[in-house]
């Protein structure tokens, strides 16, 4: 018994964690849009550079 006087506690600071590291992470954006990035391997907006000869 005495040993949920300590996981107990230490399972809620755990699921606290959780959802404040969730939020934390909602808040910020980071789960607005998961497929553009995913495709934007595939965009070639550069263009190549040339090599100059003239070294």
């Amino acid at each position: 018994m005495s040993v949920l006087y300590i996981a107990l506690p230490v399972a809620i600071l755990l699921a606290l964690a959780a959802v404040i590291g969730f939020v934390w992470t909602v808040s910020r954006g980071q789960y607005d849009d998961l497929e553009t990035p995913a495709y934007r391997i595939l965009e070639d907006d550069q263009k190549p550079k040339s090599k100059d000869k003239s070294n």
